[in-house]
């Protein structure tokens, strides 16, 4: 199966039968290889009833190599940089993690699809990572304080992310 047919099948897959939690499409019909997705805050998080868009791009040796994601939408969480990359081990080339932290089955394998990527995204909103940050100023304050300036600035990116969502 190539990268573009792997590519087709799932969008088709995820508009025959949609995923709680989240909605993916191509960003142009032209361009197989770049996504927009948007993830819908999980429900009991200091994430819920935000909307947060974000973009996948594929490799062209998909599904070999893992797509990369980077959020649209500003987002306050240790595991996405400033600059809205997500750094989440099912993300990472596949293979042996050369500082030792991540083993390989946590890594990408290419039995992941667009639906295993988003819902590891979900449960890394719900569930920072703060040992191996993205953000560190995100992470010392999950770790320090998540309901003082933490939870102040998710709350933040969340009214953002809903008047965006409606613009």
């Amino acid at each position: 199966c190539t990268s573009v047919q792997t590519s087709l099948c799932q969008i088709l897959e995820l508009n025959k039968n949609p995923v709680e939690g989240f909605s993916a499409g191509l960003i142009d019909d032209d361009d197989i290889y770049k996504w927009e997705v948007v993830i819908i805050g999980p429900q009991d998080t200091l994430f819920e009833g935000g909307f947060f868009k974000a973009y996948l791009t594929f490799p062209y040796d998909y599904p070999l190599r893992p797509p990369k994601m980077k959020f649209i939408t500003e987002i306050w969480h240790p595991n996405v940089a400033k600059n809205g990359d997500v750094c989440i081990s099912i993300l990472h080339e596949p293979g042996e993690d050369k500082f030792g932290y991540e083993k390989p089955e946590e890594r990408w394998l290419p039995i992941h699809t667009v639906e295993t990527i988003m819902i590891s995204v979900i449960s890394m909103l719900a569930d920072p990572n703060s040992d191996s940050p993205a953000n560190v100023d995100a992470a010392k304050e999950w770790r320090e304080d998540p309901n003082g300036e933490f939870k102040r600035k998710v709350a933040r990116c969340v009214r953002k992310s809903q008047e965006m969502a409606f613009d």
